[in-house]
C-alpha cells in the first residue's frame, strides 16, 4: 500500500490548511495542538499534541532556562 500524499499551499503568513482526510485520520478539530517533529533527514511528522506534549513543554521551559544562555550553548557545544 502506497503512503497518502496531499498537497496545500503556505500562505504569506506560514500558515496552510491541514487536509480534512489528514485532520480526520489524527483526530484533530479546530482549537487542537498539534506537534510537528524536524528529523535529522529532513523530513516532518505531524500529530495530535496531548496534554502531556503542552505541559511538559511549559515545565521543561521554565525549568532549564539556566541552560538558554550564550555560557550554556559554548559549554554543551560539542555534546
Amino acid at each position: 500500500m502506497l503512503p497518502t500524499m496531499l498537497v496545500t499551499k503556505l500562505t504569506t503568513k506560514g500558515q496552510t490548511t491541514i487536509p480534512s482526510r489528514i485532520r480526520k485520520a489524527l483526530r484533530i478539530e479546530p482549537g487542537d495542538s498539534v506537534v510537528f517533529t524536524l528529523e535529522d533527514n529532513g523530513k516532518v511528522s505531524l500529530r495530535r499534541a496531548e496534554k502531556f506534549d503542552a505541559g511538559f513543554l511549559k515545565l521543561a521551559t521554565e525549568s532549564f532556562t539556566d541552560w538558554s544562555t550564550p555560557e550554556a550553548d559554548e559549554a554543551f557545544r560539542d555534546l
